[in-house]
């Protein structure tokens, strides 16, 4: 046997070898892809069923929450939060968690539980519009707002609605007072050189624009606007707290100012101290508290929360950072 012919045989053997060893390694490669697509079809299943369950049984879930049964109770109502539209402490959620509370047979009393630096005029006006309704249309049911850390604003704009207003000693209640703030970009466009234009048909159709000079005349009117809303937000008070208020001794209540739970009880602001297990307890007489505050589904809490998890990471792959409490 010639060396020539052996190294050729060699030179075979080295070729199948490879082939082999290619052979191999792409059939790995395969397999590891179908376990991949597997394991995501997989995990893809999963989800949807699980997303099937949460629809199929969030409605009961639903229906559960702010069931009295067939036991007499107290009807507890949340109100936390800024009071404004699509929050929740809108006035949609709250004036629906109210009627189901008051329609329900047994009901002893209500118990709004307020934790709320306030928000909307409008918002606040519309519960507390419906808290006086269902008070005529219900006689027998009362109506405590019970202010746990904060009360103020359209918070208590609401609470003065109802029958009585119980505080902690150290809660912040009042700031009947109205406000609208901005912010002024004048001075930062002549620095940048960039010139504002603004097209109306209306002479003051652009008053609030924060990227030109304010002028005497429209910011009187807009005071006017403001001082409007205040005397109503005073009126509405009164009419609620009636000669509980010692307005004539304390004309600075209707200030802006906020005090403690211990000082609104002696400005008349609320009528006693204690939390919403005592008021259930001692004044109400029942003790068992069903929740009537109208909840987000389970599917809706979970949209939300995917939602924000997935703008968070398109955040964080963008270069952005969201904003953080310190």
């Amino acid at each position: 046997m010639s060396d020539e012919w052996k190294a050729s045989a060699a030179g075979e053997g080295d070729a199948k070898s490879w082939k082999l060893l290619e052979t191999t390694l792409l059939a790995g490669v395969q397999e590891q892809r179908r376990a991949r697509r597997w394991g995501i079809f997989f995990k893809l299943l999963t989800f949807i069923y699980l997303f099937g369950a949460l629809a199929l049984f969030s409605p009961m879930l639903s229906l559960q929450k702010g069931s009295g049964g067939s036991s007499a109770h107290t009807a507890l109502i949340e109100v936390r939060g800024m009071i404004a539209d699509q929050e929740a402490a809108s006035a949609d959620r709250i004036v629906g968690s109210l009627r189901a509370a008051f329609e329900d047979t047994n009901t002893k009393g209500v118990i709004l539980r307020i934790n709320s630096p306030g928000g909307s005029p409008v918002q606040s006006g519309y519960i507390y519009d419906e808290i006086r309704r269902l008070r005529t249309e219900y006689p027998a049911i009362k109506v405590y707002a019970v202010i746990s850390d904060l009360g103020a604003s359209g918070a208590y704009y609401i609470a003065s609605a109802a029958d009585q207003i119980y505080a902690d000693k150290a809660s912040l209640v009042g700031s009947i007072g109205v406000t609208a703030a901005g912010f002024g970009f004048v001075g930062t466009m002549e620095k940048l050189g960039v010139e504002r234009r603004v097209y109306t048909s209306g002479e003051h159709k652009a008053f609030l624009d924060p990227f030109q000079p304010p002028k005497e005349e429209e910011a009187q009117f807009w005071k006017t606007v403001l001082e409007t809303t205040h005397r109503q937000f005073i009126d509405s008070v009164k009419k609620g707290r009636g000669d509980r208020l010692k307005a004539d001794e304390h004309p600075e209540l209707f200030s802006g100012l906020v005090w403690s739970g211990e000082q609104a009880l002696q400005l008349g602001l609320v009528d006693a101290l204690g939390n919403a297990s005592y008021v259930a307890r001692e004044v109400i007489g029942e003790k068992e508290m069903v929740d009537f505050t109208v909840q987000d589904s389970p599917i809706d809490r979970f949209a939300k929360k995917l939602g924000a998890s997935v703008g968070e990471q398109i955040a964080l792959w963008m270069g952005f950072q969201g904003p953080t409490l310190r």
